[in-house]
């Protein structure tokens, strides 16, 4: 038999998809939405749950529920090429960055083969349409690699990081490591998204033709707003073509 939150989900996922309660508004409170309803707030909070789970609804910190409006899907392009945010859409995507000096320790030193306490250049971006997250991408190289300037100059590396792109020449090769699994607490507040609801996550690490690691990007999207694309090109022996 049905719970009482559950009947109460189906009551408000009725009104959001037949229109009764619109894409960006914002419903009554917690506890005005209870006494409606006849329950206690930690059953009310237990239906809106279900629905933020779902994509219906998302809650804003500090202002509420509010009935989330239709996502386009951004594109992630594998190998060289990266999110492009312009596909699928008129509208471009916006992208927040923020540029560091870290040192490398833990997965880091793993990831880009350096020791223990090497300086590396962190890029933090999270890409939005209007105030909807789409995706956030963690960049680290080697920071004798970053580009002169790119911590004072935002113009000098915005278009290459805007597509979440490596900031340096192009590489010999690139690796990416792909995976669905639950967002972290601190990925599921920058993204907006439920904790119960899977991300894409993407490593990718790009070498040069000395095998010296010149990029790593851990980037993460929510499912139900990326698609990953993934071509292969087979190189033909020149020797076997003319054969």
């Amino acid at each position: 038999m049905p719970s009482r939150h559950h009947d109460i989900a189906d009551d408000l996922r009725h009104q959001i998809t037949t229109g009764r309660i619109k894409p960006g508004e914002r419903l009554r409170s917690e506890a005005g939405l209870a006494d409606r309803y006849k329950v206690s707030t930690v059953t009310l909070r237990s239906a809106l749950a279900v629905l933020q789970g779902e994509g219906l609804v998302e809650k804003i910190h500090g202002k509420g529920n509010f009935v989330r409006r239709p996502l386009r899907k951004i594109m992630y392009v594998g190998g060289w090429g990266t999110l492009d945010p312009w596909t699928a859409a008129e509208a471009a995507l916006m992208v927040t960055v923020r540029s560091t000096t870290v040192q490398a320790d833990g997965h880091l030193t793993t990831l880009l083969k350096v020791p223990t306490g090497s300086s590396l250049a962190e890029f933090f971006c999270v890409s939005h349409e209007g105030e909807s997250p789409h995706g956030l991408a963690r960049i680290y190289i080697p920071r004798d690699l970053a580009p002169a300037g790119v911590f004072d100059d935002e113009s000098s590396y915005q278009e290459a990081v805007t597509r979440f792109a490596v900031l340096g020449p192009p590489p010999a090769a690139v690796r990416e490591t792909v995976s669905a699994r639950p967002p972290t607490s601190d990925e599921a507040s920058t993204l907006r998204t439920s904790t119960a609801a899977a991300v894409l996550a993407i490593t990718r690490v790009a070498t040069d033709s000395t095998g010296r690691v010149i990029e790593a990007a851990l980037l993460v999207f929510p499912g139900d707003r990326a698609d990953a694309v993934f071509t292969i090109h087979h190189v033909t022996d020149e020797r076997q073509a003319q054969g």
